[in-house]
């Protein structure tokens, strides 16, 4: 499905829809938010069909899922240890070498861990428009979400520092919701505007 199907399925309200473009468009970093089966990684697929045909896409995945509509794009994917518990090759580990591969846009599949701080640190160093998945209720949750997980880096970074690289990183949550009849819609569109103690909501109304 590329960006035109899901408006004409439903997905995205035309006025939402021309906001995430626009976004998308202006290389501003993305987070795609939703609970399980609620079509985030068909919606960030459909996204990179937006992007610049001249563009370099690397994509980090656990699993490879990302059906990506750019052209020139290098695939990275996560390995799990093999039987003597040797050789595994952590999504930390790729973000950090996707890094080196000279990417226009970083896109990783989902954020569930420790790279969380990686994707932040790369956000603001001049990767800009890189889009990722997480699982929450909410904008809001999705980027508490986030905090928690660079917290997990393990390197000493105080929540106050860890809540200004949000602020300044991340400019937009998009978040999808699965109705009761199993229609998968893109429920709220939110700019992260800086506030008090880190960041804020600024939610896009339709």
């Amino acid at each position: 499905l590329d960006f035109t199907d899901l408006i004409e399925r439903g997905t995205l309200d035309p006025d939402l829809a021309r906001c995430v473009e626009e976004l998308v468009r202006a290389r501003r970093n993305l987070l795609i938010s939703g609970g399980t089966a609620t079509g985030k990684t068909t919606l960030l697929g459909a996204l990179t069909g937006l992007l610049d045909e001249g563009e370099r896409v690397v994509t980090v995945e656990d699993a490879a899922e990302l059906v990506v509509q750019a052209p020139h794009c290098a695939r990275l994917e996560a390995r799990p240890p093999n039987v003597e518990g040797r050789g595994a090759i952590d999504v930390r580990h790729l973000v950090r070498n996707a890094l080196r591969m000279r990417p226009d846009r970083l896109v990783i599949g989902e954020v569930r861990g420790g790279e969380a701080l990686d994707l932040l640190l790369a956000m603001n160093t001049g990767h800009d428009g890189s889009l990722a998945t997480i699982h929450a209720n909410g904008p809001e949750d999705a980027l508490r979400r986030l905090e928690t997980m660079a917290l997990m880096g393990d390197v000493g970074v105080p929540h106050s520092a860890v809540r200004e690289q949000i602020a300044s990183a991340v400019h937009a949550v998009v978040h999808l919701a699965r109705d009761d009849d199993g229609a998968r819609r893109v429920v709220a569109v939110a700019r992260v505007v800086r506030a008090d103690g880190g960041w804020g909501l600024d939610e896009v109304e339709s």
